[in-house]
Parts: C-alpha cells; sequence; structure tokens
C-alpha cells in the first residue's frame, strides 16, 4: 500500500468542498433541482459531476502514463470550461447565496492546487512509455472510488432532473 501523494489529498478535498456545496447551497438552501428555470444549470452540473467521477476513479488507482496522460489533461480541461460555464450562468440566472459564493471561491482555489500539485505528476507521467498502470493508494483510492460512484449517481440524478424541466418549458 503507498502513501497518498499530495495531489490526490487536494482532489480528495475538492470533493469535500463540492460535495457540502451540493448538498447545502443547491439542494437545501436553494432548492434548486425544483426551480422551474434551473435546466440549464442542472445540465451543467450533470456534466461536471459526471467528469469528477471519471477524474476521481482515474486518478483513485491508475496513473496515466505516455500519451494517456493526455485523457487526464483533457478531463480537467472539460471541467474547467464547465465551471466557468455554470458560473457566468449562475450570475445571470439566480442570486447566490453567501454560503455558495464562499464554497465557489473555495472551489476554485482548490482546483488550481490541484492543478498545481498535478502538473510535475502529468508531465512525469508523459515522459513514460505509453500505458496505463494500476496503483493502489490505500485508503485515499477507496475513499475517491466512493465519491466517484457518489459523483456518477448524482449526475444520473441532475441529468434526469434536467430532462423533467426541459420538458415542462416545452409544455410537456
Amino acid at each position: 500500500m503507498e502513501v497518498a501523494p499530495p495531489f490526490l489529498i487536494a482532489l480528495l478535498a475538492h470533493g469535500v468542498i463540492g460535495g457540502s456545496d451540493v448538498i447545502l447551497n443547491h439542494e437545501v438552501i436553494t432548492r434548486l433541482p425544483q426551480r422551474r428555470g434551473a435546466g440549464p444549470e442542472q445540465r451543467l452540473h450533470c456534466a461536471r459531476e459526471l467528469a469528477f467521477a471519471a477524474i476521481f476513479f482515474a486518478l483513485a488507482w491508475f496513473e496515466w502514463r505516455g500519451l494517456f496522460a493526455w485523457a487526464i489533461v483533457g478531463l480537467f480541461l472539460a471541467e474547467l470550461c464547465i465551471s466557468t460555464i455554470d458560473t457566468v450562468l449562475e450570475f445571470d440566472t439566480r442570486v447566490l447565496p453567501v454560503t455558495e459564493r464562499v464554497m465557489h471561491v473555495m472551489l476554485f482555489i482548490n482546483f488550481g492546487i490541484v492543478l498545481a500539485l498535478l502538473a510535475p505528476v502529468l508531465s512525469g507521467w508523459m515522459q513514460l512509455a505509453d500505458g496505463v498502470v494500476r496503483v493502489d493508494y490505500g485508503w485515499a483510492s477507496w475513499v475517491l472510488s466512493a465519491m466517484s460512484v457518489v459523483s456518477l449517481g448524482w449526475s444520473l440524478r441532475d441529468g434526469l432532473r434536467a430532462r423533467q424541466l426541459f420538458r415542462k418549458t416545452q409544455g410537456g
């Protein structure tokens, strides 16, 4: 069993902050999934949660070497685009509570920390022969796997809710 590298610790923190944001702000305070005009935001949340499900699992158990490292870069770039669009959409469509604004700042700062810690790791992996190599970071791999499953489930739930909201706006 290996010790979790710093980028995984930051990624675990990101999952905790993000999950807290979803539960506290989206579910409890703003009740976002029940808001009639929240379909576009729910679609973005679905996509982001799917990206994180993939990121959590991919980095929990594997080193992405050579050209395969670009898959991880692509996931993080996709997530950055999704979160940027979501931030703009949120500010254009609703007033965010203070707790949500604070958590978003924390998420963006931590995202930068994850990237800063992961960049040299990915750079090193890119120098190796192409392949996906299994690793085991013990408890961190298992917690990230659980976060992956929760993210995937939440992605499906938000995607279905976005679809329902879309149908309601179309009169269906």
